[in-house]
């Protein structure tokens, strides 16, 4: 049987549509510090009460700055693109009642729906590591939904500010296409990939490419912030499909579609196979005592129980202080069951269950952070290039954005059952 569509549960349960969510990669199901209004780690869309969306209209060539701002103060929402001093065209936005926008952005003022700060890798993210500069753009980029079914969302770079205009000064990357439309490219670029085949445990890594303003794809440009654009992508598209990834330099949020969500398990499925595994009673097979993942509430905190794993091997172990090798480094340990050599890590679930892409039993452990999740959806983060800083791409576990290594990236984990 079918399940039914998002948009006959809605019409069921009399809610508002859902077009999908955004889910920051490198959280494990909250901000270190807790979700709070619109800064937080996932974020649902809806469809609006009244459509917000805009399209463009006028097009006008301005001479001077007075009448730049005279077209700028006139309420409506426009793109400015300066050519040189002497030269700006300013692209007029009108009300367009059949699209719903929303906004994303590292600014906290009122047009921004979804506030987005610096990821920093292995959750060291707390009130003490600032980033001193964020590559983040204040308006990053605009996501623009149908507001009638298939509900597509499409994808484009910059955010209108508090004054609902974007403004691409003298440097920033911009130009005039062949059918005569201005479009740019923003400072530090929208980046997007699509995977082939859907976010599903057969999907593979698709090809990054640059979201420009008007929402046409380019190739990369050689760095990240490069005056030069990439070439126009012609039989590609900005419109956001289950499982596309998009990256703001800083960032890099996984889109969920509203039916993509309902193949997806719960945060009640994530805590019902903690249970199950808990339930087993697995042991150190040194110590024999039973081992047990924390609650999800408890997901930052060492427990006395906690399993630990060494992961060149998988073994599963509680936590003992022997093994060290001294000529080797701190963290690397000797497994007593097979004498392989490698780092020894406790083992945390991963309770995003948004990055999940079946609901198989988490067996499954991320190196070299430990954090568990099942076979598919380890193997499926292990193979994603992911950008980090300007111009490296590298996998990286999607629950604490630690930069992956090891042969596979990740480790089958190896359970002793209670010898009862």
């Amino acid at each position: 049987m079918f399940s039914p569509s998002q948009e006959e549960l809605c019409a069921l349960n009399k809610e508002p549509v859902k077009y999908g969510e955004l889910v920051v990669l490198g959280y494990n199901g909250s901000l270190p510090n807790g979700d709070r209004g619109r800064r937080k780690s996932r974020f649902a869309l809806y469809k609006r009460s009244k459509a917000s969306g805009v399209k463009p209209s006028t097009v006008h060539v301005i001479s001077t700055p007075q009448a730049s701002k005279a077209i700028s103060s006139k309420g409506h929402h426009s793109i400015s693109y300066t050519l040189s001093r002497s030269q700006t065209v300013i692209v007029e936005y009108i009300h367009d009642k059949d699209t719903d926008m929303f906004q994303v952005g590292r600014s906290t003022e009122s047009p921004i729906d979804f506030v987005v700060t610096d990821t920093i890798s292995g959750n060291q993210n707390n009130d003490e590591t600032q980033i001193t500069q964020s590559t983040i753009s204040r308006f990053a980029c605009r996501i623009v939904c149908d507001r009638n079914p298939p509900y597509t969302a499409r994808i484009f770079a910059a955010g209108f500010d508090s004054s609902k205009n974007i403004f691409l000064g003298e440097k920033a990357a911009k130009w005039k296409n062949p059918d005569g439309h201005m479009d740019g490219l923003t400072t530090n670029g929208v980046l997007v990939m699509h995977p082939k085949g859907g976010f599903t445990e057969e999907s593979k890594p698709g090809v990054w490419r640059e979201i420009s303003v008007c929402g046409d794809v380019y190739t990369l440009r050689e760095t990240r912030s490069a005056q030069q654009r990439g070439k126009l992508v012609e039989n590609e598209t900005n419109i956001l499909q289950d499982g596309s990834l998009i990256d703001l330099c800083g960032a890099t949020l996984l889109w969920r579609t509203a039916d993509g969500l309902l193949h997806t398990p719960t945060q009640k499925h994530i805590e019902a196979l903690r249970q199950e595994i808990n339930a087993a009673r697995p042991q150190c097979p040194v110590g024999l005592n039973t081992l047990a993942f924390p609650s999800i509430n408890r997901k930052d905190v060492v427990e006395e129980k906690q399993p630990w794993a060494y992961l060149s091997c998988g073994h599963v172990h509680g936590y003992h202080n022997w093994g060290h090798r001294s000529d080797t480094e701190a963290n690397e340990r000797e497994c007593p069951m097979c004498r392989t050599v490698g780092p020894y890590v406790p083992l945390w679930l991963g309770c995003e269950a948004g990055f999940y892409v079946d609901a198989g039993p988490p067996t499954h452990a991320f190196t070299p952070c430990g954090h568990v999740c099942s076979e598919k959806s380890a193997k499926y983060w292990s193979q994603i290039p992911l950008p980090h800083g300007t111009h490296a791409f590298h996998p990286a576990c999607p629950f604490c954005a630690t930069q992956l290594s090891g042969e596979h990236n990740c480790v089958k984990l190896i359970f002793q059952g209670p010898i009862d």
